[in-house]
């Protein structure tokens, strides 16, 4: 039971961003209240024992961070740690009947090789190092802004001091600027993919999405790294909660808040437990749930398109492609039929109501970099874990038959990943203590059942650029609300959005917590 009848912040969802903001607001001596309607908290950020009797802890859902500003960590004083991988990635292709690839990591000279060796000359590896130098230059300036007060377009363009990557990037379809830049199919596609993971877009899309999602996967920690969580993404979120409570904070599970009042100065927030008061409410929860829990009318319906595929394997599978040792090619991202025609090929079939013919995806090996996920036993006989992401399968694609549908793909998709091995993945896969193999997959409706989450979109909606509407420059960082000026703001001043669907918010980052507990101290 909550300790206190009334609170100077009730957070509502105990995710990652609202643990960020209980953290800090607690820290400054408001008293805060977490509420979370599930038995612990964690969000899609949590480690979890997935298989019935094996000692491995797979991040079920989110799995890598690129976002988490080290303020955060250092200001909130957390346990927590990244690796970095020392492979990027690696993009498997048949060229004239041969198995080959692309990988990317080890080191500029072999990474030059390796490019050379697959497109015939340097141009591309030259073309891809201008590109990303670019990339980099934009994330310097550009990720340091995501804590601050929410600019104004004209002040972030400002910042980014370069009008040709400025126009590139924010201001083109971020296809014109792949096909000017790459010549090689593979090579095209490897770039597109960061532009569209959870987003069902084509590269020409005239709504640039595609460009959004693009620019929040290379300007994370102003370098564009996905790093490994030590111990999984359970461990930020476990490390962030016992920071939320050693400031004090209270956190309540089992608890699901069921509707929020307030009259602009004051809220009352009814859950399980009763009717609790508070002075500002913060919602870590999609704008769909804060407009159910406010009996308003919802925003426009927002849509996942992604396939999570988690896996413990007794081994890693052979590849055709001898050149390359698996324990390279699983430890960065592994590209599946994400060439660049492919990548459309794929979208054009889940448009007309089609799951892709070649499903893309890509894979990733957690347990390569940090095996203290598996326990002892496992780590001796050589397990390892695979975490699947796939592409282009939006949520309309489940409606009929979420259950079929999701088997269907799963099948498709690892029989595609299976074109590229020198042995059935089937064959490593291991088993539980029931003698079940070790796989689950979630479709974007199990994760909107299992999460809350739109129509399955990792995002909770679609991602803004990070400044101020251009339509609304008063509520970047020259004027309006605390709330408007840190992008958290509701059309309620005392209820605030502290969860992904914030402007800044998305991915594993506490951002959008961070500035919504700024508001909150900026407004005293």
């Amino acid at each position: 039971m909550p300790e206190r009848t009334s609170y100077d912040a009730v957070i509502v969802g105990g995710g990652h961003n609202g643990l960020v903001a209980a953290a800090y607001l607690a820290r400054a001596g408001r008293s805060v209240l977490v509420l979370e309607r599930l038995d612990h908290t964690g969000g899609a950020a949590v480690s979890t024992r997935a298989f019935a009797g094996v000692d491995a802890r797979l991040s079920r859902y989110s799995y890598l961070v690129s976002l988490l500003p080290p303020k955060i960590v250092r200001d909130l004083g957390l346990r927590f740690a990244v690796r970095k991988r020392t492979v990027s990635s690696y993009t498997p292709v048949v060229r004239d009947g041969r198995p080959t690839g692309l990988l990317v990591g080890g080191g500029e000279q072999r990474t030059r090789k390796a490019f050379a060796e697959l497109t015939g000359s340097d141009r591309e590896f030259d073309a891809w190092q201008r590109f990303y130098g670019t990339t980099q230059r934009l994330a310097e300036r550009v990720f340091p802004t995501l804590t601050e007060p929410l600019p104004t377009r004209v002040a972030l363009r400002a910042a980014v001091d370069d009008d040709a990557t400025w126009h590139a990037l924010f201001e083109r379809p971020l296809g014109e600027v792949v096909e000017e830049t790459f010549t090689d199919d593979l090579v095209r596609g490897v770039v597109l993919t960061d532009a569209l993971i959870g987003t069902f877009a084509t590269a020409h899309d005239p709504s640039l999405r595609q460009n959004r999602c693009f620019l929040y996967h290379v300007i994370g920690g102003g370098t564009g790294d996905w790093d490994v969580p030590i111990g999984g993404m359970g461990a930020l979120t476990d490390a962030l909660a016992d920071a939320a409570r050693r400031a004090g904070a209270e956190i309540v599970t089992d608890c699901p808040v069921t509707a929020i009042a307030t009259d602009g100065r004051t809220a009352e927030v009814s859950c399980d437990r009763g009717v609790i008061g508070a002075r500002r409410v913060l919602v870590n929860a999609a704008p769909r749930e804060l407009a159910r829990l406010l009996g308003e009318h919802p925003p426009a319906p927002a849509e996942g398109a992604q396939l999570k595929v988690n896996m413990l394997l007794t081994r890693l599978p052979r590849l055709r492609d001898t050149r390359v040792d698996p324990r390279e090619a699983f430890s960065g991202t592994f590209h599946i039929a994400e060439g660049y025609g492919q990548l459309e090929r794929s979208y054009q079939q889940a448009a007309s109501g089609e799951l892709p013919a070649s499903p893309p995806s890509e894979i990733y090996c957690h347990s390569l970099t940090d095996p203290s996920i598996l326990g002892a036993d496992l780590v001796r006989q050589g397990y390892q874990t695979l975490t699947l992401f796939g592409l282009h399968t939006p949520a309309r694609l489940f409606a009929a038959d979420n259950d079929t549908t999701r088997d269907r793909l799963l099948a498709a998709t690892l029989a595609e990943l299976d074109t590229h091995l020198a042995e059935p993945l089937a064959d490593c896969l291991a088993h539980d203590a029931e003698g079940r193999p070790c796989i689950e997959a979630r479709s974007p409706l199990d994760l909107d059942r299992e999460l809350g989450l739109p129509g399955g979109n990792i995002f909770h909606r679609e991602l803004a650029f990070p400044y101020a509407d251009e339509h609304d420059e008063s509520a970047g960082a020259a004027g309006g609300t605390a709330p408007a000026r840190w992008g958290v703001a509701t059309t309620h001043p005392n209820v605030l959005l502290c969860g992904a669907g914030a402007i800044r918010g998305g991915g594993v980052s506490g951002i959008p917590g961070h500035n919504a507990a700024m508001a909150v101290l900026e407004e005293g």
